[in-house]
């Protein structure tokens, strides 16, 4: 039987202890006129969202969990009033009233107490604050990937997962797409033999950025923004002189290490969670890793531009990670096996042989998790309290490889890694890098 949606669920149920005892008398209010469209599903049935970070992907989340029926979303929050304001617009609109309450504050909102759900979308390097706060408060989380920004936050994070019963979904959302299910399931089941190599493609990187510090721009927090990262005078990160639009800064954190670890670290969560789902290997990790980055000499971007990292695991199998102008297939993931291999990425999945792809998945085969819906998975699972097709874990584990290999880059290095320990035994300076600074007042 599933969960009860509501004051029940996060006070009993998921057992936060975030409710007074005396706060369980009261009954679960949500104004009617808050409610819109959303006043027919019943209330045992209505899950309630926050939305954190509303920018351009975390807009693109607002609308897709407005779609759902049961949903209905009371609040948004992000440190830009430009964004506030246009995702307070978006969810006004579709209830047809001017209820949806905004925050600055992120905490602010995790703290109102009428939250099912938070859906985070934000800058890497505020990855791991919000969700731990949320989890804490009991609500139940879609964030997007990658998961972390290191792989002791995002440790953190799962463990804050798990010791608060929440039901967890990243935002790697290939894991809902048919094409890589389908290549999935066919790598599993042997279609292509025993895999001996992955070859996994990613964007290639940014250089130059504008290092010249400008008037912050009216209505955004730009201490707020920068959180736990290193201070900085306001620049709008952009691309050239010429290019000093405000929409920069919100996109173009990605090419500074402070915030990210540029396209390696952007879509580790992505392709490289794809080549371990097809080896069922998304709960660990790598064993041994070196790599070589080529990384801007001048500009404010200082992610690499080019990278080639390549792993090993502890059954053998070999794994090329590199941006996609070094490797035939371009951007993807191909696996090859002593019978051939299998390539995919959105948009395309190729096999050699090609007659594998016509192969049946045949009754007691390995089965995959599906969903054709990441949204709807993460809400189904909330109702059910099941696992969704990306948990934390294998969120986890997928940003890990990327960030293991930016490691082996800045130490120049081969490193050793105990992926269950999640420590470098071969390199005590290396064990240093799985974790940053945060600047005062923010901690884990």
């Amino acid at each position: 039987m599933g969960k009860q949606i509501g004051i029940n669920r996060r006070r009993f149920l998921k057992g936060t202890g975030a409710l007074t005892a005396g706060a369980i008398g009261f009954p679960y209010v949500v104004s009617s006129s808050a409610l819109g469209k959303a006043g027919t599903i019943a209330p045992s049935n209505r899950i309630v969202v926050g939305s954190i970070g509303t920018g351009a992907k975390g807009t693109g989340d607002l609308r897709a969990f407005l779609a759902q029926d049961e949903v209905q979303v009371v609040a948004v929050c992000d440190v830009d009033k430009a964004h506030r304001d246009g995702a307070k617009k978006i969810v006004d609109d579709k209830y047809q009233n001017t209820d949806c309450t905004t925050y600055l504050d992120f905490r602010e909102l995790i703290a109102r107490g009428d939250l099912d759900v938070a859906v985070l979308a934000l800058p890497d390097h505020w990855h791991s604050i919000p969700a731990i706060m949320a989890a804490r408060a009991g609500l139940d989380i879609h964030a997007q990937k990658p998961f972390a920004r290191t792989i002791a936050e995002g440790r953190a994070m799962c463990n804050a997962v798990k010791q608060n019963g929440i039901v967890w979904q990243t935002g790697s959302q290939q894991r809902s797409g048919a094409q890589f299910h389908r290549a999935c399931e066919l790598v599993r089941n042997g279609r292509i033999g025993k895999v001996h190599r992955i070859e996994v493609g990613l964007p290639d990187g940014s250089s130059g950025g504008v290092d010249k510090p400008q008037p912050v721009p009216e209505g955004l927090d730009w201490d707020f923004w920068l959180g736990p990262a290193p201070w900085r005078p306001y620049t709008s990160f952009a691309r050239s002189a010429e290019d000093g639009k405000r929409r920069a800064c919100h996109w173009d954190w990605r090419w500074i290490m402070d915030y990210s670890g540029g396209q390696l670290t952007d879509w580790s969560g992505h392709h490289i969670d794809i080549a371990h789902w097809g080896m069922g290997l998304d709960r660990t990790g790598p064993v041994e890793m070196q790599g070589k980055g080529v990384f801007p000499q001048e500009g404010l971007y200082n992610t690499p531009t080019e990278y080639r990292i390549e792993y090993k695991y502890a059954n053998g199998l070999e794994m090329t990670v590199a941006n996609r102008s070094q490797l035939p297939h371009s951007q993807g993931t191909c696996w090859y096996g002593d019978k051939g291999w299998i390539y995919v990425t959105r948009g395309a999945l190729r096999a050699e042989p090609a007659s594998i792809l016509k192969e049946i998945i045949e009754p007691g085969e390995t089965r995959l998790y599906k969903s054709s819906n990441h949204v709807r998975n993460f809400l189904d699972c909330v109702k059910s309290r099941a696992e969704t097709i990306a948990p934390a874990e294998v969120g986890h584990r997928s940003i890990s490889v990327g960030l293991l290999g930016e490691i082996a880059m800045l130490t120049g290095r081969k490193l050793k890694w105990d992926p269950d320990k999640e420590v470098f035994t071969n390199d005590a300076d290396a064990n240093r890098y799985l974790t940053r600074a945060m600047r005062s007042p923010w901690h884990l």
